[in-house]
């Protein structure tokens, strides 16, 4: 099983802590190495200031700083990159990852946790930010939905179905 995909990483931003589940799914999955990306300034705790925030990074081109940097992207063949859906778009941290790590070479699998709308423009920004990167058709699942007080709902049977999902979808990156 983690033979299949030696040498992954598994890139993750995550809020409510949906997306850092399917994360450590995947690496479960793959025995890939598992890295959460943080900012040097972190975002406010309060969602609604976080909202307004990142309403305005994405309104400028802004790019938040990372904390997180990796140094060691030679040894990787294949970066899983997991994300929440910021305003029906990829989040501003996501950006400054990819702006900021050079992918060209390596195939890139993106996935996803949602609010119920979907990936919006996700994975089509994955596609146009990673040049010269084998990006695999994305994975989304629906996660909590924080605007209306349900944080984290990755256990029990929402778990174990997005596991099954998670399973089927590398079984076709294969």
């Amino acid at each position: 099983m983690p033979s299949a995909f030696a040498k992954d990483l598994i890139v993750y931003l995550s809020r409510s802590h949906n997306t850092e589940a399917v994360a450590r799914m995947i690496q479960t999955e793959t025995g890939g190495e598992l890295v959460a990306l943080e900012l040097q300034k972190p975002y406010p705790e309060n969602y609604r200031a976080t909202v307004a925030q990142v309403q305005m990074e994405d309104e400028s081109g802004y790019l938040p700083p990372l904390r997180t940097r990796i140094d060691n992207l030679q040894q990787f063949n294949r970066v899983f990159i997991g994300f929440p859906t910021w305003g029906m778009q990829l989040p501003p941290p996501i950006r400054s990852f990819l702006a900021s790590h050079d992918l060209k070479g390596k195939t890139v699998a993106p996935f996803n946790t949602h609010a119920g709308y979907g990936v919006g423009s996700g994975f089509e920004e994955i596609n146009r930010l990673c040049k010269g990167c084998r990006v695999t058709p994305g994975l989304s699942l629906q996660g909590g939905r924080e605007r209306d007080g349900i944080l984290f709902v990755m256990e029990g049977t929402k778990a174990e179905e997005s596991r099954a999902q998670v399973r089927q979808w590398l079984s076709r990156l294969k």
